[in-house]
């Protein structure tokens, strides 16, 4: 953008929807490393229950996310993205302030399950930039608004870890809600949408999301892309604090060692994205998502075979660079082959297969570890890497 040159209306948007990005990711993430310990203070209860207590309440947020996003998405389709990002906004400040005030370990459980249900505030951003964005500024916005989410999940448990250990765990909860409430306001007062309903969703026999699509085998490669990458991604997260340990023998400040290994890929992803995005803007978005894949490949699996925390640490950073090429592009894609009038509900559809993949990856992830070894699930999260990439060339090879 030229200096003094006036901000165009989906730049605004831009940068109102990246605040809300960031406060959604920092509210969403500001309590999940402390939930097991939540709920610890809700019972006595004996090893295996409370891991499962604290797995309900973990993935229930996703599950219930997963079962109503499409529905969300066609009535955003029809009334416009503004008033699902508020409805998402405003459900959020709801939800998370009253988990806070949760008595029992139901009563938690089933709060999460309703926020899953009213959250969505990062996929409709995406949606309602993805209607209005020209063409040629896809990627760079899409990176741009990543980093918004991305760095407010990088703050979210630094800050949290801090609120919590000194005020408790119900308070991270209520911080949540304010900064809900906060993109609440920004959402109604600093984004503008200019919607117009379309006619085919008035006539009989065009309601299909992929009636006006060109390429409807990219967006479901996309679909299944979007999940294995969530898959990928938090597979490692249950386990990666054990690994952590036992790599530094029990010995040091492993919760400190294991916050750091953690949130590297996020700091590599906040770097990363924008360039790649621009850079997916001019050498297309295949070559982007494909370099991604194989990369990420190429640093799960030496994770196999580290010794030290260092180097770990040094594969997780270049990761987040890998992520970069990934999510984000997966929306480019998505927006490039969607016409307007069906794009919520397309990537409605993508959150759904994303949350998915958040219940799948931490469950096989469990599994693997408690079966073999911690180390099996790196194997593991190439395996699921060398599935994507295989589902993205199938999909491209086809358009030939």
């Amino acid at each position: 953008m030229v200096k003094g040159k006036k901000l165009e209306q989906w730049q605004k948007n831009m940068y109102a929807l990246w605040l809300g990005n960031f406060a959604t990711g920092a509210g969403s993430s500001m309590s999940l490393p402390f939930l097991p310990l939540f709920v610890a203070t809700l019972g006595n209860f004996p090893k295996w229950e409370l891991t499962l207590y604290a797995g309900l309440a973990f993935s229930s947020t996703f599950l219930s996310q997963a079962i109503v996003s499409p529905l969300w998405g066609k009535l955003a389709d029809k009334t416009g993205r503004k008033p699902m990002l508020l409805r998402a906004a405003i459900g959020m400040t709801i939800t998370a302030t009253l988990t806070g005030f949760s008595t029992n370990v139901w009563m938690l459980i089933g709060l999460r399950l309703i926020q899953g249900a009213f959250s969505g505030y990062i996929n409709n951003a995406y949606a309602l930039m993805a209607s209005e964005v020209p063409r040629e500024h896809s990627g760079r916005m899409m990176g741009t608004l990543t980093t918004g989410a991305v760095g407010g999940q990088l703050i979210g448990p630094i800050f949290g870890g801090l609120i919590a250990g000194a005020f408790g765990y119900r308070i991270p909860f209520f911080l949540f809600g304010m900064l809900m409430f906060v993109a609440t306001l920004v959402t109604m007062f600093g984004v503008k949408e200019n919607f117009q309903p379309s006619e085919s969703l008035k006539k009989p026999g065009k309601h299909s999301a992929f009636a006006g699509i060109k390429n409807v085998h990219i967006v479901w490669a996309m679909f299944i892309s979007s999940m294995l990458i969530q898959a990928a991604t938090n597979s490692i997260n249950p386990i990666i604090s054990l690994f952590v340990r036992q790599l530094m023998h029990g010995n040091g400040n492993v919760a400190l060692a294991s916050g750091v290994v953690a949130a590297l890929p996020g700091v590599a992803t906040l770097l990363a994205a924008p360039r790649l995005g621009q850079l997916s803007d001019h050498i297309g978005a295949q070559k982007v998502l494909l370099g991604g894949l194989v990369l990420s490949g190429a640093l799960f699996f030496p994770m196999y075979f580290v010794q030290t925390v260092l180097v770990l640490a040094l594969l997780r950073f270049f990761v987040g660079i890998a992520d970069a090429a990934l999510m984000p592009v997966t929306q480019t894609v998505m927006s490039l082959n969607t016409p307007p009038a069906s794009v919520s509900r397309i990537f409605s559809y993508n959150q759904s297969f994303q949350a998915m993949g958040s219940v799948i990856g931490p469950m096989l992830a469990s599994g693997v570890a408690g079966i073999l070894d911690y180390r099996y699930v790196f194997i593991m999260t190439t395996c699921l890497v060398l599935i994507n990439l295989g589902v993205v060339t199938w999909a491209y090879h086809q358009d030939k």
